[in-house]
């Protein structure tokens, strides 16, 4: 399947490079990480580099390793609310923001959702990460990742997560990205009123696909077994799409899932959020 998929590849990019030179335009490069939205600063840098900017090893020991990025970030706001037999609110929120150079990348977010039903909360979460990628080659890459979570209907005071780990890219072109990681995690967290820290696997799956460069579906699963006790698994999820309205705002619709094998006592297994949301680019 690899060795089809390159040959696909290769005289896409040699046609490419012949109508650079002709036409004087960018070469785009065949997605550094396409998780990530924007490749065209990419593109300018490669194009510096020596006779073959297409390869790893080529842009890795160019001038462009000492080129500047920019932070690219998204935030977004949605809100339900009904009135009647049934009154009720919610308010959700999320901020993303990535930073990439030709080696490695950031990857911060956090969200938030609050809800009441008949004046009954209903809802109360907190979630942040954050995430460091190297890139060994173009599909190995390194990984530390943090994250931090409060579900007051859950009963789940904090949780923390770190890990360390590998990824690699099983799909990556301009349109797709399909990733793998694992690593070793240590999680920290007070439920009910109880204190735990044991070691857990790390397992996650990252993919995206793009419409035409605008509209884009993704979905990500994390699967996080303790070592010392695999029946305690938790999952978190997401899946969404966003369609976008203007170069700088954007319509999206995403549910979120976190299942607790064991969760509190008197609390149900699956949280489920579905969310619509206006995003603006910035």
């Amino acid at each position: 399947m690899k060795k089809h998929a390159l040959s696909l590849l290769i005289p896409v990019i040699l046609t490419a490079n012949v109508l650079a030179s002709e036409t004087n335009q960018p070469v785009v490069l065949p997605g550094y990480n396409p998780i990530q939205e924007s490749y065209d600063a990419l593109s300018q840098l490669a194009i510096k580099t020596s006779a073959d900017p297409n390869t790893f090893a080529a842009i890795k020991s160019s001038e462009a390793l000492t080129s500047a990025a920019s932070w690219q970030s998204t935030a977004s706001l949605g809100l339900t609310a009904t009135e009647g037999n049934s009154d009720s609110a919610m308010a959700t929120g999320k901020f993303q923001t990535h930073r990439r150079t030709l080696l490695d990348d950031w990857n911060i977010g956090a969200d938030a959702a609050y809800g009441e039903a008949d004046k009954i909360k209903n809802a109360e979460t907190l979630h942040g990460y954050s995430q460091y990628n190297y890139l060994f080659n173009e599909r190995w890459y390194g990984y530390v990742r943090a994250d931090a979570l409060h579900d007051d209907i859950a009963d789940v005071t904090y949780r923390f997560t770190f890990s360390p780990g590998a990824g690699y890219f099983f799909i990556k072109t301009l349109s797709t990205s399909l990733a793998g990681e694992t690593g070793p995690a240590v999680l920290y967290e007070k439920l009910d009123d109880e204190y735990h820290a044991y070691p857990v696997l790390r397992i996650a799956e990252i993919f995206q696909h793009k419409f035409d460069a605008h509209a884009r579906v993704w979905q990500n699963v994390e699967f996080l077994p303790p070592v010392n006790s695999p029946g305690n698994f938790l999952v978190n999820a997401e899946i969404g799409v966003e369609t976008p309205i203007t170069k700088t705002f954007s319509l999206q619709a995403y549910v979120d899932d976190y299942y607790a094998n064991v969760p509190a006592p008197g609390h149900v297994n699956n949280d489920v959020k579905l969310v619509s949301a206006l995003a603006i680019k910035f």
